[in-house]
């Protein structure tokens, strides 16, 4: 199964010519790609799928689909590499 999981942008920078971000998954910090949402600025929430945001999304919906996730722990668990809190 292949997931989609909203995220908050906290800081963006560049590294080698990419736009890379650090990502807040409700708790969970990963590095993402955003080179495939250039609008997506620090506070956005993106949606992100293997290390890359794919689009960005609102708040609500973030915290609608977060919800969702959290009770699918397993699954989550699988992508992100360690649950939710």
């Amino acid at each position: 199964m292949c997931l989609g999981i909203p995220g908050q942008v906290q800081e963006i920078r560049d590294d080698a010519g990419l736009r890379m971000a650090t990502v807040d998954f409700g708790g969970v910090r990963r590095e993402v790609c955003l080179d495939y949402t250039p609008g997506a600025g620090v506070g956005a929430y993106v949606i992100v799928h293997v290390g890359f945001a794919i689009t960005e999304v609102d708040e609500a919906e973030a915290r609608r689909t977060l919800d969702v996730l959290r009770a699918m722990a397993d699954a989550v668990e699988t992508e992100l590499g360690e649950p939710l809190p």
